[in-house]
């Protein structure tokens, strides 16, 4: 399968919908444990969100493997190679183990996971007290990791646009330019005049 120079519609979509998404996950779930007045609505904020970054990570990751994204630049030092290469599938692991996690930390709880009112995901792990303190010990580390993959990312982002000045961001941030129509010289349309002009019939 060939590899575009830019990502496509579909990526970029996703991408800065999740970007949005995960930040606003972030500043939600931190407002979670410092406020107790605006706790309730947090809350009610959080979970539904965080299945719906589940559920969009699973669609980012199939279109990914569809659509291969753009080459690194080829004059990338290897370490930045590296770099770029592991975080990114570190935050597809975060954007997958977060959810999950954090579902199966209420399940253990004994606490339901409401989407909205009427509408409750089952649980996917048993009511165990242990369990629960193990999993939101778990979770909140992983935010603190996902916090710190994010500003990297971002880092990095703005390294390729301010600094390299190369590809890398644009080929996120739009789509590929339009081709301009060709340009026809006059010769070329003197050639052509030529060829579609019909001699008269010689006796």
């Amino acid at each position: 399968m060939s590899q575009s120079a830019h990502f496509n519609l579909t990526a970029r979509v996703l991408h800065w919908t999740m970007a949005v998404m995960i930040l606003t996950m972030l500043f939600v779930g931190f407002g979670m444990v410092s406020t107790i007045s605006l706790r309730p609505i947090l809350v009610s904020l959080h979970r539904p969100l965080g299945i719906a970054i589940l559920l969009l990570v699973i669609v980012r990751l199939w279109n990914r493997l569809r659509h291969p994204p753009p080459p690194l630049p080829a004059d990338l030092p290897p370490i930045q190679v590296f770099a770029a290469n592991a975080s990114h599938w570190l935050l597809y692991g975060l954007m997958f183990a977060m959810p999950l996690i954090g579902w199966s930390m209420l399940s253990a709880g004994g606490y339901p996971v409401t989407m909205f009112k009427g509408f409750n995901l089952p649980p996917i792990a048993p009511h165990d007290p242990t369990v629960y303190a193990f999993l939101r010990g778990a979770h909140t580390w992983l935010a603190f990791l996902l916090l710190g993959t994010v500003l990297l990312h971002l880092s990095a982002a703005l390294f390729h646009a301010w600094v390299r000045r190369d590809d890398v961001f644009p080929s996120m941030a739009r789509g590929p330019a339009a081709m301009p129509p060709p340009v026809v010289s006059a010769s070329d349309s003197n050639d052509e005049n030529d060829d579609e002009r019909v001699e008269p019939p010689r006796d």
